[in-house]
């Protein structure tokens, strides 16, 4: 909405480890500049994935593009 892109891609997938967790992961071509401060979308995002010991992963530079993920613990 706010990012003025015109492509995105969603990704999910499990990644191994000591702790197997789910990840779902969206790339998309606008302008980047994704904020998590407090009182945005990002933010309250964040803060349910901790809830369930998740994680949120955000790269988003100005000129973008942006990359979030989002990854959570699961049974294997």
């Amino acid at each position: 909405k706010h990012a003025d892109a015109t492509l995105a891609a969603i990704t999910v997938e499990m990644v191994e480890g000591a702790e197997p967790r789910a990840r779902l992961e969206v790339v998309d071509d606008g302008k980047g500049g994704a904020d998590l401060g407090k009182g945005h979308g990002l933010a309250g995002l964040r803060d349910r994935l901790a809830l369930v010991d998740g994680e949120l992963i955000i790269d988003s530079p100005d000129g973008g593009p942006t990359r979030l993920a989002a990854e959570v613990p699961c049974a294997s």
